[in-house]
């Protein structure tokens, strides 16, 4: 079965770094567009990263870019977002998506990490 499942979460400090990492498994992974979402208590999900499949673009949502970095491994099935100089206001659920190609598409989601950054 499709699979998603995201670690490396957790409390750190403000300036703190952390490494998500999302394991994927039963799609093709290497096909498909991957992105990190994000959701704080009270507020809509957003888009933090994304990187197309080869992994040659990326985006960044604005109050991220300079300190966080998406990549992928396709060898690994794995995506990851490395987070730097954290703040406060990044605390969030972090979820891990993958988008499929073509005209038939499919959207896979894992069910999150909790990334929570004090003061």
């Amino acid at each position: 079965q499709v699979q998603l499942v995201e670690s490396g979460g957790g409390l750190v400090q403000a300036g703190d770094s952390l490494r998500l990492s999302c394991a994927a498994s039963g799609f093709a992974f290497s096909y498909y567009a991957m992105s990190w979402y994000r959701q704080a208590p009270g507020k809509e999900r957003e888009l933090v990263a994304y990187v197309n499949s080869v992994g040659g673009r990326t985006n960044y949502a604005d109050s991220v870019k300079g300190r966080f970095t998406i990549s992928r491994d396709n060898g690994k099935n794995t995506v990851y977002l490395e987070m730097n100089s954290l703040k406060p206001e990044d605390t969030a659920v972090y979820y891990c998506q993958a988008e499929s190609p073509g005209l038939l598409r499919r959207v896979y989601w894992g069910q999150g990490t909790q990334v929570t950054v004090s003061s």
